[in-house]
C-alpha cells in the first residue's frame, strides 16, 4: 500500500492507496504526530511505499514517521523522475502541487491535451501537451485576494465567499465580493476560452480547494477532479519506485 502527503499552503492532505485505488484520505489545517499515527495505525504494516508532497517546509515529524517503518519513502523534488518531459525552464522553482497535478492529468486524460487549473491559496493555470508539461501561470486566490484589498487599503472591509452579493454591488461589501468573485470566473472564462481557441481539444480540468464553489459559476464544462494531485503523486510514487 501506498501513504500520499500532500502539504500545501493552507492545509494537508493524507490518502493511502492500495496500487492505483484510493483507500482513505483526510484533509486538516492542523494536526499533529499523535493525531496521525492514530488515523493510520490500521494500515502502518501494510503500508511499503511513501511519498511526500510539500509547497512549504515538511514537518520533522512527518518524515520521522514515514521513514520510520516504511521501506521506500520519496520526497517529491525537481530530480523526481516523471511519466513525461518537463519543458519549464526553471524546474527546481515549479511547485510540487503543480507537477503532481500534471501527473494525475498525464495519468487520466494520456496522449491529451489538458489545460489544469488547480483554485487554491493561489490560482494555477498549467498546461500538459501529450508527452510534455508545458508550463503555465500563476494568479491569487480567492482568499488571497479579498484579504489583500483588506489590508493593503484603510477602510475595505474583509469579505469572504459566504456574504450574498449583486453585481453591480450595492453596497461596499457587496462590491468587494462581486469584483473578487466575478474577476476570479471571468479570468478562468477568458483561460478556457483562448486554451480552446488555440489548442484544439482541450480538456479543462478543474481542482484545489475553492474549485466546487467556482466550477458552478463558470461558462465552460469543465472536468471537476478534487483528487487529481493525490492521484499524481500516487502515480509519481509507483514511477519512482520501479
Amino acid at each position: 500500500m501506498n501513504l500520499i502527503f500532500d502539504i500545501g499552503n493552507s492545509s494537508t492532505k493524507v490518502a493511502i492507496f492500495d496500487g492505483s485505488k484510493k483507500v482513505k484520505s483526510f484533509r486538516t489545517r492542523h494536526f499533529h504526530c499523535e493525531e496521525l499515527a492514530n488515523i493510520m495505525s490500521p494500515y502502518m504494516k501494510k503500508i511499503d511505499k511513501a511519498i511526500v508532497s510539500s509547497v512549504k517546509d515538511v514537518p520533522d515529524f512527518i518524515i520521522d514517521l514515514a521513514t520510520m517503518d516504511i521501506p521506500f519513502v520519496h520526497i517529491l523534488s525537481s530530480e523526481s523522475k516523471l511519466p513525461f518531459k518537463n519543458e519549464y525552464e526553471t524546474p527546481e522553482t515549479l511547485g510540487s502541487d503543480r507537477i503532481a497535478a500534471a501527473a494525475g492529468a498525464y495519468l487520466h486524460f494520456a496522449g491529451k491535451k489538458v489545460l489544469i487549473i488547480d483554485a487554491g491559496s493561489a490560482i494555477t493555470f498549467d498546461y500538459l501537451a501529450g508527452k510534455a508539461f508545458k508550463g503555465g501561470n500563476i494568479s491569487p486566490g480567492l482568499s488571497m485576494r479579498f484579504k489583500a484589498l483588506n489590508r493593503f487599503t484603510r477602510k475595505l472591509p474583509l469579505a469572504t465567499t459566504t456574504h450574498r452579493f449583486t453585481s453591480p454591488g450595492k453596497n461596499t461589501m457587496e462590491a468587494i465580493t462581486a469584483g473578487v468573485i466575478n474577476g476570479i470566473v471571468y479570468e478562468i472564462n477568458e483561460y478556457i476560452r483562448t486554451f480552446e481557441k488555440r489548442h484544439k481539444e482541450t480538456v479543462v480540468v478543474i481542482t484545489g480547494g475553492d474549485s466546487g464553489y467556482l466550477r458552478e459559476r463558470l461558462d465552460f464544462k469543465v472536468n471537476y477532479m478534487p483528487d487529481i494531485v493525490i492521484d499524481g503523486l500516487n502515480y509519481i510514487l509507483e514511477y519512482n519506485a520501479k
